[in-house]
């Protein structure tokens, strides 16, 4: 005989319950999963369509696409009985349940759940819920259980007949009775399995394994969660571990409900852990402490605070207002896991959907109270620790002591070389981890530290000299040593970067895909590539306002815009690099190597040439010729297909010295010899100032 099982709820519980609350599927799940540890299950299984959409949406109609999610778990399970008395009974406060109380029967754990409605989750995502369990029964005769095995409940609930049938007051929603119902199964345990989905989405297997996981402090040996997914035939199941981040050593604070202990292991007899409230003590236990790397993603971000192993809420300040000691660190980096068991116990401080605490309660309120003090007092402690991570990564990252030594390592440069090492250590306390971590901003800065070392060494000398009624001459000599390495060190600086240039122009000119943005705007940081003596357009004002000011004049002129030197605009090309040399405006048109330059190019260089020409010449530019006597053309281009007037005009202006054509062999040949002899001589003269410090 089938049993009948009715269940008594309106339309507006299993909105604000399920529909409502619980939208994504990681935190289905996890609701399912937390059901399974109050049964003392000891293993779930979570059969998903890892990173699959659940239903296609078209038309505003959504359709399913045949997937299932199963949760599966081996706990006490339910007979037919205690089904129809518990698990369709919404709203029951299990805890204050005699019968099965606050804490679970066989391994006593502190139950997870108190409202009785994290049935209706799934309600969240799918339209039927399928539960399949079996169950001994309370005070059932254990030899009975041994040798017939369990009996075994099964329901079908279909969101769409609930909401329908309880249209009508009082009247009680009766399930779908499945097939397996009052049966006996070999083994105890639930099964759910969810149908009919709404348009979500599984999170990938990585991503939603990290989902499960923050969302439980469970340490067990007891308990243990794994996922599989169920479209892959070749799935390996993967087991939920702890929530891990990844820490800064130094800075972890430690709360086990009576102490708090710092990072060395020093107890923090300034800090609690723990409040008083209305005569009453609250313990917190667990820890907070500085991550490695800046907030990945919303999982990581704060502090997580748990009651009975389940994730209650996460904060990054407990609502500090900002303005604090820290704060930026505090707000990019402090992580850490808080257990607080009473939040659910005499007054439930919990929102619904566990997203977090209600602070406006007063007990709420002492709790964020305690929080702030913790917030402010770490805001001051960790920043030392802090850098001092930060540094010693830095110096790993850039090699910074082997790199000083390879730049000074004359006897005599002992000065320069504490120095750079004191100027690292000031770089490396102003970083973030992750700037630590990358090679390229850590070098770049290893090199700045170089540079500026033997500058600030022989300020400190020259400070050192003026303090004195009567310098020696041995400190004269080593002053004028100093300076003469310092001049050095920069003329080497300059050489190597240069050199480094050279070769992303020689990158570009072999990529069959280079563009000419990417020359020309290569051409605009560093001119000297044509010319060593050129200065580029933003370090000279008076060279900027000419640009400006051609701009405008040019479109005024001809009715077309023109755009040289601002490369801010993606989506335009600019039409030409304007640099300068001694009061000369130097015009660059560049072409990508082996291009021909035809008619229509050449008229807009003739364009451009007649512009330029009556722009200096005009009255109203007469300030401009006080910088800017003349202009000059050069073209880099490999090859001219030009004929008639075009021709003629580019002969004119080369015969009068106008314009310059650089074929791209000559232009990497000339430029590479140029400052190869330019680097060869600053190596020369930085070894000769090392030999004489080392006799």
């Amino acid at each position: 005989m089938a049993n009948e099982y009715t269940m008594r709820i309106s339309r507006l519980t299993v909105d604000k319950l399920g529909v409502k609350l619980y939208d994504k599927v990681s935190a289905v799940i996890a609701e399912l999963i937390s059901n399974s540890y109050d049964a003392d299950s000891t293993r779930v299984t979570v059969h998903a369509p890892m990173g699959q959409y659940l239903a296609t949406r078209a038309g505003g109609a959504t359709s399913d696409k045949g997937f299932e999610i199963k949760i599966e778990d081996d706990g006490t399970g339910m007979t037919p009985e205690e089904m129809q008395e518990f698990f369709l009974v919404v709203g029951a406060e299990r805890r204050a349940d005699p019968r099965r109380g606050s804490t679970s029967s066989i391994y006593r754990r502190k139950v997870m759940g108190r409202k009785g409605v994290g049935k209706l989750a799934p309600f969240g995502i799918c339209k039927i819920i399928e539960v399949i369990s079996a169950g001994k029964g309370l005070g059932e005769n254990e030899q009975e259980a041994d040798e017939l095995g369990y009996r075994t409940a099964h329901v079908v609930l279909n969101y769409d007949k609930i909401v329908k049938e309880n249209d009508e007051p009082g009247k009680p929603y009766e399930p779908t009775v499945g097939e397996r119902d009052d049966t006996w199964s070999k083994e105890h345990g639930t099964t759910i399995i969810l149908k009919n989905f709404n348009y979500r989405r599984v999170p990938d297997f990585d991503v939603l394994l990290r989902q499960i996981a923050q969302r439980f402090g469970i340490r067990s040996e007891d308990w243990k969660v794994v996922l599989k997914d169920n479209t892959n035939a070749d799935s390996v199941e993967r087991e939920i571990e702890g929530f891990d981040v990844r820490t800064m050593p130094n800075t972890r604070i430690t709360f086990d409900g009576k102490k708090v202990t710092g990072p060395k292991g020093e107890a923090m007899k300034d800090l609690q852990s723990g409040f008083k409230y209305d005569g009453e003590y609250f313990a917190v236990n667990g820890w907070i402490a500085y991550s490695r790397e800046p907030y990945k993603d919303d999982l990581m971000a704060g502090i997580r605070i748990y009651c009975r192993g389940k994730i209650a809420a996460q904060t990054s300040v407990f609502n500090r207002k900002a303005g604090f000691t820290g704060e930026h660190n505090i707000r990019s980096y402090l992580v850490g896991e808080l257990h607080a068991d009473w939040l659910d116990e005499k007054n439930d401080l919990i929102q619904t959907d566990r997203r977090d605490v209600l602070w406006s309660d007063e007990l709420g309120a002492a709790f964020e109270s305690w929080g702030q003090r913790i917030v402010q007092k770490i805001g001051t402690l960790a920043r030392d620790p802090m850098r001092r991570t930060n540094r010693d990564l830095f110096f790993q990252t850039g090699r910074v002591e082997e790199r000083v030594r390879d730049a000074y390592p004359a006897e005599n440069q002992k000065d320069i070389r504490e120095q750079a090492i004191k100027i690292a250590r000031m770089l490396g306390n102003t970083i973030s981890t992750a700037e630590a971590e990358d090679e390229e901003v850590v070098g770049n800065l290893v090199d700045l530290g170089l540079m500026f070392a033997p500058h600030v060494t022989f300020d400190d000398k020259m400070k050192t000299a003026a303090e004195r009624e009567h310098t020696p001459l041995a400190a004269l000599s080593s002053l004028l040593r100093t300076a003469r390495i310092a001049e050095l060190s920069s003329f080497g600086r300059i050489a190597e970067n240069r050199i480094r240039v050279i070769k992303r122009l020689e990158t570009l000119k072999d990529d069959g895909e280079t563009k000419e943005v990417d020359l020309q705007h290569l051409i605009e940081e560093a001119p000297w590539l044509i010319n060593p003596e050129w200065a580029p357009v933003t370090a000279n004002q008076s060279l900027n306002r000419l640009r400006s000011e051609f701009e405008k004049y040019y479109e005024r002129e001809t009715g077309q815009a023109i755009l040289l030197t601002e490369f801010y605009d993606s989506a335009r090309r600019p039409d030409f690099v304007l640099s300068s040399q001694e009061g000369v405006a130097q015009i660059v048109e560049i072409k990508r190597p082996g291009h021909t330059l035809q008619n229509e190019e050449m008229d807009r260089i003739i364009k451009y040439f007649n512009c330029m020409k009556s722009f200096l010449e005009a009255e109203e530019n007469a300030k401009f010729r006080d910088f800017f006597r003349d202009f000059h053309i050069t073209l880099v281009c490999d090859h001219l297909n030009l004929t008639e007037a075009q021709d003629v005009a580019y002969e004119h202006y080369a015969r009068i010295g106008k314009l310059t054509r650089v074929g791209w062999r000559d232009f990497l040949l000339r430029t590479e010899t140029v400052h190869q002899d330019f680097r060869a001589e600053a190596e020369r003269q930085r070894a000769l100032i090392s030999n004489r410090g080392k006799r």
